[in-house]
């Protein structure tokens, strides 16, 4: 039966399974009983209308609700009706919109028909739309005429509504707002009012704020939680350890202004462990100061993570904690949780201990001044600490990195994009973050911390947030292998992968024109690490366990992981309590909380880049194709890293299909081939700081916009490059007769066009 409901071409209700076997009256009675029990133990899920469909696929017809993008910009949905502890629901990409119809924007509900492929995911177009837009919005006030207009910041959502005077608040045209949408009448236009004025687009923290708006972060601290902040004080000595003659340092950007983690190192003094050193970890003591269930511990939850911005942080804990008494600043008394390690000279993990002690940080350094003292003293305060504690600490670091480098973690080359601001807030520059010795050093110290932290959760059976993170998806592995093969690399089959092999792979385009493209794709065909009580191990790290510790100021897990080690070890106030309630569900939230993080931070950087490009409109730039979708291929530039769209409708005149498995979009008639990773040159058409985004067109071999349609003039990869655009893909066949004419050409042309 479940396989007849499987293959079924559309859902089966009781009436179609019961014709299907024949059953009569008496029977009909067990298959209603049947039905039931498989619906229970969740192998049939009961779509519309009564009617059935296996678990783990959607009906023909639902309800969905849109989610969000993936990486090549193609929207997201989720079904709206899907059980809680049932298996993840497949992934469903929306069609584009037709009809003039608004883009669908996060958090719309459509009525869908959805179509499955071979791969398991689903192709949804909307039937009609069940959710109005989003209630309240940020948006740029405009005059159009002698009425006001709100241009919403989103660029999901295409809602412009209209503003009556009387509801302007008096705001000024490219002013930014905050508006709430008022109850639509059957005949024009929205409309809304405005319920809030932020300033001029051009106001330095617009950037920012429309990011913080766009995903919900929250921002305001409640009363009891700021009271409460600001009446902590420092912990006395009592029972702690006390740590202040020993010269831990603190290690961080230039620009931080919280410090919740310091090192120390020393050689092993045990005969036995020759080469070996001990380490020092100490971590700001946030459990002390945020309990179970109190107003910080709710505030805390809800942001679960601190937000950076270029121009500012939206932090986890108020001001009075996160840069006050949590933060270990230089010659003030600190409170804090240390994990001490001990590891051999090929830095494996020995043994470790934890304890509550009192430090005074013995400096603030940056990841600079470490990595030029490491050379020779460059100021006063790294000549002091060089000898004792630097050259430690990098003695230290050598040992683990041999431990990193045997376990084969994951290396992948992804450079960082730094937004460089003025005093007054506003763009100077856009470079590659630096990646220094010093950085891995915290790095490597910071991840022998948190396996300790695991192992030790383990060993006193107490709850632990691991930070989980699976191996890819058969599926996943599969699309990797035929990219790979496509520029004549193997991924090696019927074996469990492992991080080493990826590496090899890494390894043999490093310094290739090849090397930015294959280490995206193969960072794309990885799972997302996300916290659970559950431990699969750390598939990126090659670990068997590991939880977070080392970072209680700015993510919950952590503080999480701080008061299981206290209740575990019976290190006194601030342990997890008898009901530290779900952890299940807290990983999902938190998990979730910093997708939501992460996702307002790339905006935010997406826009301050709009704006960096917005008076170059016109210009020319060299780009690499970084997603194939079926409407359009997405453009990363080379001197900024700004990524925009080139609309399929531009690319030059044919019928271009969406080939998936080789992240392609291909001719139908002349055989042009546009591929994830081709260089290309483009012409900047729009670029919108409100939205963040960008828009491009094809620049051909001869200097012009690629609109051609002879054949000739292709989009041409820059010389040198390791293919061009015409190269037909491996497996792909094209036309015997690409000029063959057609009676019904005009015709064809006519379709095209609508």
């Amino acid at each position: 039966m479940l396989t007849f409901i499987k293959e079924s071409p559309s859902t089966a209700g009781k009436r179609e399974i019961a014709r299907a076997f024949h059953l009569n009256g008496s029977q009909r009675e067990a298959l209603k009983k049947l039905l039931s029990e498989l619906e229970n133990e969740g192998q049939l899920l009961r779509g519309r209308g009564k009617r059935f469909v296996e678990s783990g696929t959607l009906p023909s017809v639902t309800i969905v609700e849109i989610s969000g993008l993936d990486a090549d910009g193609d929207v997201l949905a989720k079904p709206v009706t899907w059980p809680k502890d049932g298996p993840t629901p497949p992934r469903i990409y929306m069609l584009p919109e037709r009809g003039g119809r608004h883009a669908l924007g996060i958090g719309d509900r459509v009525l869908a028909k959805l179509t499955r492929s071979n791969a398991g995911t689903y192709d949804g177009r909307t039937i009609r739309r069940l959710a109005d837009a989003p209630r309240r919005m940020l948006a740029i006030y405009e005059r159009v005429g002698n009425q006001g207009r709100l241009r919403p910041t989103n660029r999901r959502n295409r809602t412009e509504p209209m503003v009556a005077d009387v509801d302007s608040m008096e705001a000024e045209p490219g002013e930014l707002v905050a508006a709430e949408l008022l109850a639509k009448a059957r005949l024009g236009p929205p409309t809304a009012r405005i319920v809030e004025r932020f300033g001029g687009q051009g106001d330095a923290r617009a950037v920012s704020l429309i990011a913080i708006h766009d995903h919900g972060i929250p921002i305001e601290f409640s009363a009891e939680a700021i009271t409460q902040a600001e009446q902590s004080e420092s912990a006395s000595l009592g029972e702690r350890t006390d740590l202040r003659d020993i010269r831990l340092i603190t290690i961080d950007g230039a620009d931080a202004r919280d410090f919740d983690d310091a090192v120390w190192s020393e050689p092993d003094n045990n005969p036995k462990n020759t080469g070996g050193w001990h380490l020092m970890v100490a971590i700001a003591d946030v459990a002390w100061y945020v309990r179970p269930g109190d107003a910080l511990d709710h505030d805390a939850y809800e942001r679960s993570t601190s937000v950076y911005f270029p121009d500012r942080v939206v932090p986890m804990l108020p001001e009075a904690l996160s840069n006050g008494w949590c933060s270990l600043k230089p010659d003030e008394d600190r409170p804090c949780m240390v994990a001490h390690l001990w590891i051999d000279s090929d830095g494996n993990l020995l043994r470790h201990q934890f304890e509550r002690g009192l430090m005074r940080s013995a400096a603030r350094l940056t990841y600079e001044q470490v990595e030029a003292a490491r050379e020779g003293p460059t100021d006063a305060v790294s000549k002091s600490l060089r000898e004792a504690v630097l050259v430690p600490l990098y003695g230290a670091y050598a040992a683990l990195s041999k431990y990193r480098d045997s376990r084969g973690v994951l290396d992948l080359n992804m450079p960082e994009r730094q937004i460089i601001l003025d005093a007054a807030g506003h763009i100077t520059d856009i470079q590659d973050r630096s990646r220094l010795d010093s950085h891995r050093l915290i790095e490597e110290f910071m991840i022998t911390a948190n396996v300790a932290a695991a192992e030790t959760l383990e060993k006193h059976r107490q709850p632990c947030m691991y930070r989980i993170h699976d191996s890819p998806t058969l599926d996943k592995l599969e699309a990797l292998r035929t990219f790979l093969e496509s520029i004549d690399l193997k991924l090696a089959r019927g074996q469990i992968i492992q991080p080493a092999q990826f590496n090899t792979i890494l390894e043999r385009v490093a310094g290739t024109p090849n090397e930015r493209l294959v280490n995206e794709i193969i960072l794309r065909s990885q799972a997302q690490a996300v916290y659970s009580p559950e431990n699969i191990g750390h598939f990126g790290l090659a670990l068997r366990r590991y939880a977070h510790f080392t970072s209680p100021i700015r993510r919950y897990a952590d503080l999480l992981v701080h008061r299981a080690l206290i209740q575990g070890l019976q290190l006194g106030d601030g342990a997890l309590g008898e009901a530290p309630g779900d952890f299940g569900e807290k990983g999902e939230y938190i998990s979730t909380a910093e997708r939501r993080a992460i996702s307002a931070e790339r905006d935010a950087v997406d826009r301050y880049i709009a704006a960096f490009l917005a008076d170059r409109v016109g210009a020319r730039f060299t780009g690499r194709v970084s997603g194939v979708t079926r409407f359009g291929l997405f453009v990363t530039l080379a001197e900024s890293g700004g990524n925009g769209l080139v609309p399929i409708s531009t690319l030059p005149d044919d019928r271009y299909d969406h080939d998936e498995r080789h992240h392609a979009l291909v001719g139908r008639r002349w055989g042009r081939t546009y591929r994830l990773g081709d260089t290309v040159r483009v012409i900047l058409v729009e670029a919108d700081a409100i939205t963040g985004s960008l828009a491009m067109n094809l620049v051909n071999v001869d200097g012009d916009v690629d609109t051609s349609g002879d054949g000739q003039n292709t989009n041409a990869a820059i010389p040198g490059q390791p293919w061009r655009s015409r190269a037909p893909i491996r497996g792909k066949k094209r036309s015997a007769h690409p000029a063959k004419k057609n009676n019904n050409k005009s015709k064809s042309a006519a379709k095209r066009r609508r």
